[in-house]
């Protein structure tokens, strides 16, 4: 019987490290037999199997979970945080999933945050079936490509509620964002007890309200 397997259970059956499978894919020499809107690559057992000349170890019964992550930058946006939860958790009852919520408080510019940590330790030791968010920007700002490169590897199938951007929040978090950033420079260049650093950041948070 036919079996659907993750690019890293693929990579593994074949001998070879994952980015050489996105290579082959690249380059035409084997391609995934789906992609998921969130870009998980999934290959037909039969075809590896073929490939490899192996057989398909058994497969483990799946009990993994699939984890919700909402994520808002400031205590006053906590009724966008619970929007985000009832969005998340609506959608993961109407699809029938096992799931657990992780939100988070901080900056999508801050790699460091509790629930974030929480969330790639998950992946890493094979726990996490799915992740869903409500935008990309929920997980960072910058850098959730690599989050989703590890995802891909584990098998970790990736749902992006919406596509779009968020207007208003958007806007909000991305001038904190920046905010943070120049804040971050400011102090390095003239200190941060420096008057010269405290006029800088004065204006940019009069900018910014």
């Amino acid at each position: 019987m036919n079996k659907i397997i993750s690019i890293g259970q693929a990579a593994k059956l074949l001998g070879v490290h994952v980015q050489t499978l996105r290579n082959w894919e690249k380059s035409g020499k084997l391609k995934p037999d789906s992609i998921s809107p969130g870009g998980t690559r999934r290959y037909n057992s039969d075809t590896i199997m073929r490939i490899s000349g192996k057989e398909l170890p058994q497969i483990e019964k799946d009990d993994r979970v699939t984890i919700a992550y909402a994520r808002v930058s400031s205590q006053d946006q906590k009724e966008e945080l619970k929007r985000q939860a009832q969005v998340l958790e609506l959608y993961c009852a109407e699809h029938g999933y096992k799931y657990e919520l992780i939100t988070d408080l901080g900056s999508g510019m801050n790699y460091y945050k509790k629930g974030l940590t929480a969330l790639i330790s998950r992946i890493l030791d094979d726990g996490v079936k799915r992740l869903v968010l409500t935008h990309k920007d929920r997980l960072l700002r910058f850098g959730a490509e690599l989050i989703f490169s590890i995802c891909e590897a584990k098998g970790v199938e990736v749902v992006i509620i919406n596509r779009g951007e968020e207007k208003a929040s958007f806007e909000e978090d991305f001038a904190k964002d920046v905010l943070e950033i120049i804040t971050v420079f400011s102090a390095r260049l003239y200190g941060s007890r420096s008057g010269k650093n405290r006029k800088i950041i004065e204006k940019l948070q009069e900018s910014v309200k």
